[in-house]
């Protein structure tokens, strides 16, 4: 949380105390990373542009990822071409701007009318700096001697050795806390003593997750068929080219959407930060497939809040328009939840590890029951989806795209 609120004084405003404070940050070696967001240019498929520190031939640079809907693309620059050519950007192509550095979180803000404004907050970076060494490491699910970390670039190689690439540090706890609740959820469904294991990962992205899974399921003795499924093509061909240099057999990589990919066995659903009913679809194709685990990190809930109607009770707490945005995520995701335990999957809904791509930090896993469990889950059916009826209408919502979509189902295998 931001704990101070800077006024720069007139002389310098806040866009210039931004380009101090990053600078200063490069300079003492605090840098971590640089996100800017909120894209005004003229370039529709660009998203987000995303800078970290690295070290080039001996020379310290800067590395520019250029985020596109269907490509990203990474540029690399020296310090000061670096530096100036995010001066020029702010403001005028980015109207948002997140600093974080060891020790502080900065973000730049501009309004509508071009005003910059800067708040700046104090970010604890003991516990994770700790979590890289001593007894911390041990809990580690992953080695970092894997060589296709390197192609990654989650790795890379310093006198000899393989270490972590510092910007990575972050990342690398994401994925081995990932990896820390699918060993849970694995151990509690029907496939802990299935040979064999079918995932799916929507939305793979530069595969560190399923590089991960595909890694960790054979190290557990399975034999794993791990596919990552992404849009964009580059990505899949980056992707596809490490597993086959590595022999990696029953790990691939596909273009498509999750809206029409078809698996032949899906085991495991993961789809993490689909946005908006993406996430809806995803689990649908989970239920449909009979996945014994659906993990998804939700993203964009925007279906449900243009329906909602504010029950009086409500209106003093959801005047405020951040409040009803999160009072529609809420909603959204408890509906989700319901609608898989009314499918006969245990269902969680806690907080995860934020994406470098996404603020959100929200997961829903869903286990499919079994036995005795499964019988008792069916019965409870019927009040689950009394619930799911009633939050429909304390709230107004004429539809939730899963509910639509599980429906839907049912109409075709029972026409009437």
């Amino acid at each position: 949380m931001f704990t101070d609120l800077i006024t720069p004084p007139p002389a310098v405003d806040a866009a210039q105390r931004f380009a101090v404070l990053l600078k200063t940050a490069l300079v003492e070696g605090r840098f971590v990373k640089l996100l800017l967001s909120k894209y005004s240019g003229d370039d529709e498929t660009l998203e987000r542009l995303t800078v970290r520190e690295l070290l080039l031939r001996g020379e310290r640079q800067l590395s520019f990822l250029w985020r596109h809907r269907t490509k990203d693309i990474t540029k690399n620059h020296d310090m000061n071409e670096g530096l100036d050519l995010i001066a020029g950007l702010l403001g005028s192509q980015f109207q948002n701007a997140h600093l974080l550095t060891q020790g502080q979180e900065i973000q730049l803000a501009f309004s509508r009318k071009g005003k910059p404004s800067l708040r700046v907050g104090k970010v604890d970076t003991t516990a994770e700096v700790a979590s890289a060494g001593h007894d911390k490491e041990k809990q580690r699910y992953l080695e970092l001697d894997k060589p296709f970390w390197v192609d990654l670039g989650v790795t890379h190689e310093v006198k000899g050795e393989r270490q972590l690439v510092p910007a990575m540090s972050r990342k690398w706890k994401q994925i081995n806390k990932f990896i820390e609740v699918m060993s849970a959820a694995l151990k509690s469904s029907p496939l802990a003593d299935s040979p064999d294991v079918h995932v799916a990962d929507f939305g793979s992205g530069k595969g560190y997750l399923t590089f991960a899974m595909h890694d960790w399921l054979a190290s557990q003795g399975k034999q794993p068929q791990v596919t990552g499924v992404e849009l964009r093509d580059d990505m899949v061909k980056l992707c596809g080219m490490a597993a086959a240099s590595h022999g990696l057999d029953g790990l691939k990589f596909d273009q498509g959407d999750v809206r029409s990919y078809t698996p032949a066995r899906l085991d495991v659903m993961i789809a993490l930060h689909a946005c908006d009913i993406a996430t809806d679809y995803a689990i649908h194709l989970g239920l449909r497939a009979g996945a014994a685990i659906i993990m998804c990190s939700p993203c964009c809930h925007k279906q449900l809040r243009p329906q909602m109607q504010t029950p009086p009770v409500l209106r003093p707490l959801l005047q405020h328009g951040i409040h009803l945005g999160q009072e529609a995520e809420m909603v959204t995701d408890s509906l989700r939840a319901l609608l898989l335990e009314a499918q006969g999957y245990e269902t969680q809904v806690f907080e995860f590890i934020a994406l470098e791509h996404t603020s959100k930090n929200k997961m829903i896993l869903a286990v499919k029951k079994s036995g005795a469990a499964l019988a008792a889950a069916e019965k409870r059916r019927p009040e689950l989806l009394a619930q799911i009826a009633e939050v429909k209408r304390f709230y107004g919502l004429r539809e939730q795209c899963l509910e639509t979509l599980i429906q839907d189902d049912a109409a075709l295998a029972c026409p009437v």
